[in-house]
């Protein structure tokens, strides 16, 4: 069963994409912001098989989650998320750490694909 990590500052939409990628039997654990997720990610390293952050959030942002996640664990597959066009300008310089910028608001069925579509190319490599 994949583990993801959500980070988002909204609780709504944390909780939301948690049930929708539950729906496809992956495990959840949610953070409130970046820094929050890093310390998670730390903790338990090695423990996720995908990051799924939000951009903007407040004390450590999706990007500078994803550039550290990145370096640190470099089997982690990290999808984006933002309701911004500017955010998704600045996300796409990082094309070789992220494998997708999922744009806001998604219906569940796009947040699911999108996280089996991530899952499946972490697979790919992996073998």
């Amino acid at each position: 069963m994949p583990r993801v990590l959500i980070a988002d500052d909204e609780d709504s939409m944390r909780s939301l994409v948690a049930r929708a990628i539950a729906m496809d039997g992956h495990s959840t654990v949610t953070a409130q912001d970046g820094a929050e997720a890093l310390e998670i990610l730390t903790s338990e390293a090695g423990a996720f098989d995908l990051l799924l952050t939000d951009i903007q959030m407040p004390v450590m942002d999706g990007i500078a989650l994803a550039l550290t996640a990145a370096r640190d664990f470099p089997e982690l597959t990290i999808l984006l998320m933002t309701g911004f066009a500017d955010q998704r300008e600045r996300a796409s310089g990082l094309n070789a750490i992220v494998h997708d910028v999922v744009t806001k608001p998604f219906s569940v069925a796009d947040i699911r694909t999108a996280v089996a579509d991530a899952l499946a190319a972490r697979n790919k490599v992996a073998f």
